[in-house]
């Protein structure tokens, strides 16, 4: 197992390579300059010649790539050409955001996904079956961008029942003091209940729009490992033998059937990781999606470059722990 890890480990370091080339290479092919962003379209050609140069952007392309990549061996992501503020800093800051948006949103796709698609292997071509197989299909179809507009014309401006934006209300803001970032876990330990509540009456919204697509990819692939799983002799032999049918499919097929769940929540969660930049934008929710699209806006190379690296390195080690687990999960698999 401990060698299995180094050597996924010792992977890692090509594939962020190869994704930091990609990612410089397309992100100098964008049209723009960032010192006449910066500056302004009335800037003087000498202003913007003396800005590029501080900023290293009159180099060669290779040259500005390898001291991307010095940086990055040392474990710099660099500084923000807007707002002078160092990349970790910046990760550090937003990074808990998304993974708490993240995190609610794979909830509720868990907790509705994996019984909806057992529910519709067990009741196989009915009326149930096909509702759900339906409602996962508008489920994955529908855009989040209209979904998340839609949630918040009804229940923000018409019901007035949740906030439409933001992380925290404003009166809230002001008595609540975050330590960790993480904003749900410092109101627990504070034992501040009031602005927990407030915190988790700004997530609903944008949890449940996030979470729609996972959701319906994981309602088809349980009730297409299901009914795989189903149609097993084992499971033949343990009806016959007398279970209750919950017995056989809580504890034999389901099961069973996780293997392909858990590869399909892996990858769809080191996504979430990686900031949803749609619904991020339309809630106005401080995460990892909506700073690098306001890097890519702004021409802003070090956010992009930096925030970009650190989504591929999470979503990475998210999938190495999905691999990890499958020992867990079926004992007939092993890593040697």
């Amino acid at each position: 197992m401990g060698r299995y890890i180094l050597r996924r480990l010792i992977q890692l370091v090509p594939v962020l390579l190869g994704i930091s080339l990609l990612v410089f290479a397309f992100l100098h092919l964008i049209p723009g300059d960032p010192a006449v962003t910066l500056l302004g379209d009335r800037a003087t050609p000498e202003a913007v010649e003396q800005l590029r140069e501080r900023m290293g952007l009159n180099q060669p392309l290779p040259l500005q790539y390898l001291s991307f990549l010095g940086s990055l061996l040392s474990f710099d992501l660099g500084t923000s050409i807007f707002t002078g503020v160092p990349i970790l800093d910046e990760i550090k800051l937003r990074w808990p955001a998304t993974f708490e948006l993240s995190v609610v949103a794979m909830l509720i796709a868990l907790l509705l996904g994996i019984p909806a698609g057992v529910i519709a292997a067990v009741k196989k071509n009915s009326l149930v079956d096909n509702l759900t197989m339906s409602g996962s299909l508008l489920g994955v179809s529908m855009p989040v961008y209209w979904l998340g507009l839609l949630l918040v014309y009804l229940f923000a401006v018409n019901l007035q029942w949740l906030p439409p934006s933001g992380r925290i209300g404003i009166d809230a803001g002001y008595s609540f003091q975050p330590i960790t970032g993480f904003f749900i876990f410092d109101a627990l330990i504070q034992g501040d209940f009031a602005a927990l509540g407030n915190i988790l009456s700004h997530l609903v919204l944008p949890a449940v729009t996030l979470s729609t697509i996972p959701l319906a990819i994981i309602a088809r692939i349980t009730r297409s490992a299901m009914l795989e799983v189903l149609s097993q002799d084992y499971i033949r032999t343990a009806r016959s033998k007398g279970l209750k049918e919950l017995m056989v499919i809580g504890k034999h097929a389901l099961k069973n059937a996780m293997l392909p769940v858990v590869t399909i929540v892996g990858l769809e969660f080191g996504t979430l990781l990686g900031g949803a930049i749609l619904t991020e934008t339309i809630f106005s929710w401080p995460g990892i999606g909506s700073w690098i699209y306001g890097g890519i806006l702004q021409r802003d190379y070090p956010v992009v470059q930096g925030g970009v690296v650190f989504v591929a390195f999470m979503f990475v080690l998210v999938n190495l722990l999905v691999d990890l687990s499958y020992a867990f999960l079926d004992p007939r698999i092993q890593y040697k």
